[in-house]
């Protein structure tokens, strides 16, 4: 057996126009999308604050470096090209830099100028101190004050121009109590960047929150109105376009489809946009930091780049099996459990049994497939993360010897190429999601922009008093172009007569109540409404007059009384009037709890004729003018026709009504009688005139009573 739910392939990975479509509903929502924006930027921005902050700590605080460079003088070639930066710190007629903002002078003239004196590379520590008294007494002891000279490589601490200065490896030998006291202006450095992370880290975490909030509020909101015009949409077409739709498929639409597209606000835009976000600011850091270790981090993305590209094909492909084996694997299992009787008794269990565990191993291997691709694709990322950290450490380690990278530098890099990693796996993952959203978008607004509407543009109000006259005027009618069901058929219903049309199976005779109600619309002829066509009356207020009791009575879910009254929220007493009259109230009684008794999904807890007598005593709740009768009492035992019979009789006193019947016996009474054969009328009638004349009338009324033939009634 075919698989009727196939789902439509999937083709797509990103398509402007469905994103159009999609952001058309989030217009309303602009202050939202706002505040998403604003959330994504300052959540963005504080994951790069995070490294340097991290980087300016160590940089400024814990490892302090310094290098001193003789002040240029004036004409002096040897300085000839040396940029000193205005903040630096000066003292004994040195400037004093970080030893990483000696990069830009050439390997060989820093040669040159630490022979002449001219560069003392140190390190040196360097931290402001105007009083000598706040110093350790180890300090104070071997402190320069009287004549501070810087001569070669100082051995001795200096206290000039405001700044205390001394060997590095001095610093790093002093007791634990000495160093807090000298060091006491970094440790409010630290803290003030460690109070700077940690609001940054709450900005992030706020901004995060925002932005989850906003954009799953914007998902939903959008989600919920795509959901209701799309149910619109499809409550309002025509039965020709529900008749070529499965009810799975619609089902699909309006449920998983739209589904997707909350996924592409909540899991695919916002993070896409946040990672490449990302990703370029931890380039632009990078070079900011370090263009040369920038440059030789960036020599390690072609691999990952490539890796990425051919992960994304692989899941692309995975993923469209997938989905093709979900489908078939749900297809079967609802066509199988929906005709599980069928299955039962002609024993086919084992066979049923044996066809879905070769759809299901097929689904099972193609989750596997997937699988394969992201356990491969995840630990390949992390191989190239790992392989470009060391690669940066130990080039960095390299830079950092020379003084041309700053310890804090290369630890900044080291977290900056774990941050840069995580999105490239994050975006390569959301793959999936992206054609996933993109697909179920083709597929709900490909339903949102089919119009195959019954053309509703009123020219004529409802008659008023409304007196339900119907005349059908040569009407033509096919459901497919070119095989006409009703040919040429004229026939006229005055107010409050019954018509009963008959005639064997494919006559067309439900179509006439279908027409009636513009449930299909004719293509020639004209079919009129107290002297109005009814293509020129409102349709609301033509199918408010028309009410139809059909063959397949449809029960909601819901109780008795909700079943009856169908939205009209009529008083109790009101809806036990309705099914008094046609007799509905003696079985309602004896349910559990009445009236409001639940009935569960079709109401297959109620006989077939118990049913249809619900239907009855819910069109006379509607009060309508016209009445269309389609195999009413069909599927009705003879014991509760006569009571629906009795019903039926109080029911259609001053209405018109149309009856079509297949039992004969319920008809005899109507005013005329219209036989079909072949979609056009071949005789009209009372009872006795058709039985009279011995045609078609006179066969069917036969067939339904024996061979010899006539009921004596």
């Amino acid at each position: 057996m075919a698989d009727f739910f196939d789902t439509d392939e999937i083709v797509k990975s990103y398509d402007s126009l469905i994103v159009a479509k999609i952001f058309r509903y989030v217009k309303p929502y602009r202050s939202l999308l706002a505040v998403t924006a604003l959330a994504l930027v300052l959540s963005t921005l504080g994951e790069l604050l995070l490294p340097i902050i991290a980087q300016r700590t160590v940089d400024d605080a814990l490892v302090l470096s310094f290098s001193a460079l003789r002040e240029p003088l004036a004409g002096d070639p040897r300085m000839k090209g040396i940029k000193i930066p205005g903040d630096a710190p000066r003292a004994l007629g040195f400037a004093f830099m970080r030893r990483k903002g000696l990069s830009a002078i050439p390997a060989e003239k820093r040669q040159a100028l630490e022979k002449e004196g001219l560069l003392l590379p140190g390190p040196y520590y360097l931290t402001p101190i105007a009083d000598p008294r706040v110093l350790p007494a180890s300090l104070q002891a071997s402190l320069e004050t009287e004549y501070p000279r810087m001569s070669g490589e100082m051995a001795r601490p200096v206290l000039a121009d405001g700044y205390f200065i001394a060997p590095q490896a001095l610093v790093r030998a002093l007791s634990p109590a000495d160093a807090k006291a000298l060091r006491a202006g970094d440790a409010k450095v630290v803290r003030a960047n460690g109070t700077l992370f940690m609001i940054s880290l709450f900005l992030v975490l706020a901004a995060s929150f925002a932005q989850t909030w906003s954009t799953s509020l914007i998902g939903q909101n959008v989600m919920k109105a795509i959901r209701m015009d799309l149910f619109t949409r499809t409550a309002s077409q025509s039965l020709a376009f529900l008749s070529r739709q499965p009810v799975g498929r619609l089902v699909t639409r309006l449920t998983s489809d739209v589904e997707t597209i909350n996924e592409f606000f909540t899991n695919v835009l916002v993070s896409f946009i946040k990672d490449v976000s990302i990703m370029i600011g931890v380039i632009a850091v990078l070079f900011g930091m370090s263009p040369l270790l920038a440059l030789v981090t960036l020599l390690s993305l072609p691999p990952v780049l490539v890796a990425t590209s051919v992960s994304r094909r692989m899941a692309r492909d995975a993923f469209r099996k997938q989905r093709t084996w979900l489908s078939k694997v749900n297809s079967f299992i609802a066509e199988h459990i929906s005709g599980v009787a069928v299955v039962k008794l002609f024993g086919r269990e084992r066979s049923v049994a044996a066809s879905f565990d070769g759809r299901n191993t097929e689904l099972m291997k193609a989750n596997l497939g997937e699988m394969y691709v992201m356990a491969t694709f995840r630990p390949l990322i992390e191989f190239f993360s790992a392989t470009s950290t060391a690669v940066i450490l130990w080039y960095g380690a390299g830079l950092h010897d020379k003084g041309l990278l700053s310890l804090g530098t290369l630890i900044a890099f080291v977290n900056l190429i774990r941050m840069f990693y995580s999105p490239v796996q994050d975006i390569s993952e959301k793959f999936t999601l992206l054609q996933s959203a993109m697909a179920g978008g083709e597929r709900v607004f490909k339903l949102l922009e089919a119009d195959e509407r019954i053309p509703d543009r009123p020219t004529a109000a409802l008659p008023k008093p409304l007196l339900g006259r119907i005349e059908f005027d040569h009407v033509w009618f096919a459901y497919k172009e070119g095989e006409w069901v009703l040919k040429d058929l004229s026939f006229t219903v005055e107010s409050g007569q019954t018509v009963a049309i008959v005639g064997y199976t494919g006559a067309g005779k439900s179509t006439i109540a279908l027409l009636l109600s513009r449930l299909w619309d004719i293509q020639k002829g004209e079919i009129r409404l107290d002297g109005v066509p009814i293509k020129q009356l409102p349709l609301a207020g033509l199918r408010q007059a028309i009410r139809p009791v059909m063959q397949d009575v449809f029960l909601f879910s819901g109780t008795v009384a909700e079943n009856i009254e169908l939205g009209l929220k009529l008083d109790r007493s009101q809806v036990e009037k309705a099914a008094e009259a046609v007799h509905a109230d003696q079985f309602i009684k004896n349910l559990p709890d009445a009236y409001d008794a639940k009935l569960g999904e079709g109401a297959s807890t109620l006989s077939s004729g118990q049913r249809q007598l619900l239907s009855f005593a819910r069109v006379v709740a509607h009060d309508p003018r016209i009445i269309v009768l389609d195999e009413a009492t069909s599927s009705v035992d003879t014991e509760t026709e006569r009571l629906v019979q009795a019903g039926l009789d109080e029911l259609m006193k001053g209405r018109t009504t149309i009856a079509i019947a297949h039992r004969l016996s319920t008809i005899k009474h109507a005013n005329q009688i219209l036989v079909l054969s072949e979609g056009r009328i071949a005789e009209r009638g009372t009872h006795d005139g058709l039985i009279q004349k011995m045609g078609i009338y006179y066969n069917l009324y036969r067939l339904q009573w024996g061979h010899g033939g006539i009921n004596p009634e």
